[in-house]
């Protein structure tokens, strides 16, 4: 049986402004409509697998929950208290499944793989090399020579497989073109199969001091709701390395076996166009747009009508309070505006206009001196936390929906087009007890309006 482990961390800073570091593109629907990691933990349906183990940070919990939940997934989520890359991160996963010690095959949540039966076939050719102590790697084909990948020579072939000469650092195009003339040459996907035990072995031979550490994170293991957290202190003292880094590139046992599956990383606003489908005219659109003479380009808007006139070879992507506009051949600079964004204290790097929380979600509608006003949509039968601020009052009236308010020492309903002043220092609570969504506008007043000015004194969800 194959327990399939997929890391399910990053920020996807390339793909700004729609990814964003508190809600980043391996939870968006990119690519058709469900999201990234949905569709990862579907195409697995063809191969005899167990529980999957999905790997992610703290913040990200409740997107991977909830979006399990909605494909009917059945997952352990294994917590992150910090990021230490992806061997540390795989080898939480094979300490958690050391007792039954299965064949783990590790994904990425934020890779597009067009051909799930060719992905399958690969997979199982992959099973009897792993079984024998092999660590598998899958090589992907070349299709161009792409500068935004690693790559991998091989040497011996062992039968729909070869053993692993090099691994090799992205490189130029240059040289990326010599791989390609040359032959024995395939992009790194950063998918690999082998026994938990194995790997566990091997990063011990190589980097003791990571396996060390994640041995003594999962000693105080424990479950919470849903998820599965380790010992924060001792896993932040684990040093930062890449499976290929710390394991890969040193072991005698690695092997690739080729894929042809249609698949990308889908590393920036280009790679995500070369997969997209395209009109005669080669342009990939998204949402209310309107395009006279424009070619080859990747246009997506989310919130208004788009306009493009006499443009080739180029990206736009309008969100609620940004816009992206550039050349698709300097795409893989956009990182530069989210690091710039960082350095000048703006939020839009990290969140968008519309925050998703456990209970649901709210749009910051506008704002200005001494108030701010939200769009607040509370999930059937969920709860915002018991909580207080000390800088603002609040004003709730409903939209839609059913609410059940605590205000001081009363509890009430609220129907649509009632509300309620809930002054500043007075515990509140906001709950959804009907079927549907509940609909309110919340209007914030007072000096400060951060979402720091929260005092949460009760949290069904343990924030």
């Amino acid at each position: 049986m194959i327990k399939p482990v997929i890391m399910a961390g990053g920020s996807g800073t390339r793909l700004w402004p729609l990814s964003r570091a508190s809600h980043p593109k391996q939870f968006l629907p990119l690519m058709g409509e469900k999201t990234m990691l949905q569709q990862t933990v579907e195409r697995l349906s063809g191969l005899p697998t167990s529980e999957s183990i999905i790997i992610c940070n703290e913040e990200h919990r409740f997107f991977v929950a909830e979006q399990l939940r909605e494909i009917d997934a059945a997952s352990k989520i294994l917590l992150e208290p910090v990021g230490r890359n992806t061997a540390p991160a795989i080898a939480l996963a094979a300490l958690v499944e050391k007792e039954s010690d299965p064949l783990l095959l590790v994904l990425a949540a934020d890779h597009v793989v067009a051909d799930q039966a060719s992905f399958t076939d690969a997979v199982l050719t992959a099973v009897p090399l792993a079984e024998a102590g092999k660590l598998v790697t899958f090589g992907i084909v070349p299709l161009e020579p792409h500068a935004g990948y690693g790559y991998i020579e091989v040497g011996e072939s062992l039968g729909g497989a070869y053993v692993v000469d090099s691994f090799k650092e992205k490189p130029d195009v240059g040289t990326a073109a010599e791989y390609l003339s040359h032959g024995g040459y395939y992009w790194n996907s950063g998918m690999f199969l082998f026994r938990a035990s194995r790997y566990l072995e091997e990063l011990d031979n190589h980097r003791s001091d990571i396996a060390g550490a994640c041995e003594l994170a999962v000693r105080s293991i424990h479950s919470d709701l849903d998820f599965i957290r380790i010992d924060a202190d001792q896993f932040a003292a684990c040093p930062a390395d890449s499976i290929d880094c710390a394991v890969m590139e040193h072991t005698s046992s690695a092997v690739v076996v080729p894929m042809e599956a249609g698949w990308s990383d889908i590393g920036s606003w280009s790679s995500l166009w070369d997969v997209c489908d395209k009109d005669e005219a080669g342009n990939h659109v998204r949402g209310d747009v309107m395009l006279l003479d424009v070619a080859n380009s990747y246009v997506r808007a989310d919130d208004k009508l788009v306009t493009l006139l006499g443009l080739n070879d180029v990206v736009v992507v309008s969100t609620k309070d940004a816009t992206l506009v550039a050349r698709k051949d300097r795409v893989q600079e956009v990182k530069a505006f989210v690091s710039q964004l960082q350095c000048n204290g703006r939020s839009e790097w990290e969140l968008h206009r519309e925050v998703f929380r456990p209970w649901g979600k709210y749009d910051s509608v506008d704002e200005g001196v001494g108030y701010k006003v939200k769009r607040i949509t509370v999930n059937p039968g969920a709860k915002l936390s018991v909580q207080m601020h000390h800088h603002r009052a609040e004003h709730w009236v409903v939209v839609s929906g059913t609410a059940k308010v605590t205000n001081g020492n009363e509890t009430f309903l609220l129907s649509e087009n009632e509300s309620t002043f809930i002054p500043v220092g007075v515990v509140h609570a906001l709950e959804n007890p009907g079927d549907g969504p509940l609909e309110i506008i919340e209007v914030q007043y007072g000096p400060y309006l951060g979402e720091d000015d929260i005092v949460r004194l009760e949290d069904r969800y343990g924030r």
